[in-house]
């Protein structure tokens, strides 16, 4: 998995009612782009560390046309 600062790092739930949780990668620990990221979550505004599990996938922003 490769990130970029700016990035979306979406989390689907991994038990029956669990969400989606959707994050901004906000910086990167290593200068390849691979895990560990830190991310801003949309839902709380919480910052943390993630080291992304299989059910993780990242989102690149579309740049306008």
């Amino acid at each position: 998995m490769i990130a970029q600062v700016g990035d979306r790092i979406v989390v689907k739930g991994t038990h029956v009612g669990d969400g989606r949780r959707i994050g901004i990668v906000t910086a990167l620990r290593h200068a390849d782009g691979t895990p560990p990221y830190e991310v801003r979550w949309l839902d709380d505004g919480h910052v943390g560390l993630i080291f992304p599990g299989p059910e993780t996938h990242i989102e690149h922003p579309v740049a306008p046309a």
